[in-house]
């Protein structure tokens, strides 16, 4: 297999919270062979000289819509499969070019779309797909329009469909052994109610705690785990106590709850970012009036969240779950994330901590030997200067994902 020298990199060490310099990688296959402050050029094939720029871990995105690409999800889920497709496809492009090497969809994403980006048919980071997310009639996930008749659901064959609708025991656990035997990683759930949703108010639950529990036995069956969208104090205690173990979003976390996630060893993806967009760009982009009027129930407290989240010390991954044209403002929940926890936890939630979601801890998120080789060289120290990971992947001049450049702008030397 071709070996891969990078040399005269400045390694950002999460774990330590700093950068080692003069440091030499290589790379054989898709994995990281070697890391060493030694010379390792007898063997490469090809050398490419850092000159000391900063080498990190690949981005990940634990919450994200691949397949949302406008922000009336009631459109989307109509919309024609191929259409739909198409349209995803310049999104997945942007995420890998803005440097997020892996991302978890929350919901729209399969199978057949995550092999695609494996076996690099489509220019796109690593997928781990939760298929269609789960939700009750009536729930977040229902994105059917106020009527005195509703009409079937058109989720359970529009590929546009972040969710399908499904109540019972019964029924959830035939759904999620469907979502997990068709490719899912992990199972998405609607726990509380939401914002782009039509009907639900933001105080609802999602689900009955027999229902939640069904769920999560049958993803434990499946040696992986649940996801759960949830906003309040009470649908996230449900959650956890069904076995739940990411919650996504948690603006409205009070510091009791708080304390019940970190104690059952839970994690929480934030996802503020999205908040943000949705209310400067979401009238202009076709949000329906009854979502926008939802938004700064969970908005204006995202923040105040997060803070007692980390004071408390609840791990947090990355998230951004943006929608249609605001997918542009992915990287710029870094920035949101170090105003308020600091530049170093921002970048472990996006790396470290994103990996042990995951369960991917040392083969994601890291720069070491026998890691996967998805790598981001950097012009400047993200650890003093979160900005150079924003703008669009402008200050990245080269990415590399499984040990094969997607971007590479500085010259090379081959053996």
């Amino acid at each position: 297999m071709k070996k891969i020298l990078l040399k005269n990199a400045s390694i950002l060490d999460l774990a330590r919270g700093e950068l080692t310099t003069g440091m030499n990688v290589l790379i054989e296959g898709r994995n990281i062979l070697e890391v060493s402050s030694v010379d390792l050029g007898s063997s490469a094939d090809e050398v490419v000289d850092l000159q000391g720029r900063t080498l990190m871990p690949g981005l990940i995105d634990c919450h994200v819509h691949v397949m949302a690409s406008h922000v009336n999800l009631g459109l989307m889920a109509n919309m024609p499969n191929a259409f739909a497709l198409i349209r995803a496809l310049p999104i997945l492009k942007d995420m890998l070019h803005r440097g997020f090497t892996t991302v978890r969809d929350a919901g729209g994403a399969d199978w057949a779309l995550a092999q695609a980006a494996d076996n690099a048919l489509i220019e796109s980071p690593r997928i781990f797909p939760a298929g269609k997310a789960l939700s009750q009639t009536g729930g977040h996930g229902d994105f059917r329009a106020r009527s005195d008749q509703l009409e079937p659901c058109a989720c359970s064959f529009r590929i546009g469909n972040i969710a399908r609708v499904v109540d019972g025991v019964d029924d959830v656990r035939r759904a999620a052994r469907d979502e997990l035997t068709k490719g899912a990683t992990q199972i998405k759930i609607m726990a509380s109610g939401g914002v782009t949703s039509p009907n639900d108010p933001i105080g609802n639950t999602g689900f009955s705690v027999d229902e939640l529990k069904a769920i999560v036995d049958e993803a434990t069956a499946w040696q992986t785990y649940v996801m759960a969208h949830a906003y309040t104090p009470r649908a996230i205690r449900r959650a956890i106590e069904a076995g739940v173990r990411t919650i996504e979003h948690g603006n409205l976390i009070d510091e009791e709850t708080a304390n019940f996630v970190k104690d059952h060893g839970a994690f929480v993806v934030p996802t503020l970012i999205t908040y943000d967009a949705l209310s400067s760009e979401g009238p202009g982009l076709g949000l329906p009036p009854e979502s926008i009027a939802k938004i700064d129930d969970v908005r204006l407290v995202g923040r105040q969240a997060i803070s007692l989240l980390h004071r408390v010390g609840v791990k947090m991954g990355f998230g951004s779950d943006l929608l249609g044209e605001s997918h542009v403002h992915q990287s710029e929940e870094l920035k949101i994330r170090a105003g308020l926890v600091g530049t170093l936890d921002a970048l472990r939630s996006a790396t470290t901590v994103a990996a042990e979601i995951l369960q991917r801890e040392g083969t994601l998120g890291v720069v070491k030997a026998g890691a996967i080789a998805d790598l981001l060289i950097v012009d400047g120290n993200p650890l003093t200067d979160i900005d150079v990971l924003l703008g669009q992947g402008k200050s990245i001049p080269a990415i590399m994902k499984d040990g094969r450049f997607v971007k590479n702008q500085l010259s090379t030397n081959i053996a």
